[in-house]
């Protein structure tokens, strides 16, 4: 399981192999609702800075090491994205009932692009055919479609990511950069 702490945060998460049998005051259960959410679920237990500690049980999308678990920190040091099986929710540490799924399922990598031209950065969400961002303030934008399946992320320098995608039409890859900033993108 992933662990990144790329962002400053105010929380302690420590993700759990199983369920406590004692169950702590606090429970969230992301989606709110959801059939089975405990098979396979990421369960996590959160210590926030400024209130009372949570156990966090997030839905697993999918079982397949394509789709990953994790835990992340974001550009706001009060949320925290939990990452199980391809479903990335962000939950407030300090208020966890309000929290954000990300709508692409599944999300198949995730990257902090801390960069200063960026301010407090972004969390970057990456599914088979487009990129979302997370910023301080919640979804900055969500890209066009890069590819018709299946994004290559290269690098990023400065505040452009630098990608790969496929088109179906041609059966051919190409390659293309995305500002950072606005979420266009440029092909080559």
């Amino acid at each position: 399981m992933k662990i990144d702490e790329s962002f400053h945060r105010s929380w302690q998460a420590q993700p759990l192999s199983t369920r406590p049998l004692i169950l702590p005051r606090q429970h969230f259960t992301y989606p709110t609702i959801a059939e089975e959410v405990e098979r396979g679920a990421l369960e996590v237990m959160v210590t926030p800075r400024n209130s009372e500690a949570f156990l966090a049980t997030c839905a697993l999308g999918f079982k397949d090491e394509a789709a990953p678990s994790g835990i992340w920190s974001t550009p706001h040091p009060d949320w925290l994205c939990a990452l199980s099986g391809g479903y990335a929710y962000l939950i407030n540490a300090e208020n966890p009932g309000q929290f954000t799924m990300i709508e692409l399922r599944p999300v198949l990598a995730v990257f902090a692009a801390t960069y200063s031209e960026l301010d407090s950065g972004l969390l970057l969400f990456v599914g088979h055919r487009r990129i979302v961002a997370w910023g301080r303030e919640g979804i900055q934008w969500t890209s066009e479609n890069l590819s018709d399946e299946g994004i290559h992320v290269g690098r990023i320098e400065d505040s452009v990511l630098c990608g790969r995608g496929w088109e179906m039409r041609t059966d051919h890859e190409y390659e293309f950069d995305l500002d950072l900033k606005t979420g266009k993108m440029t092909r080559k």
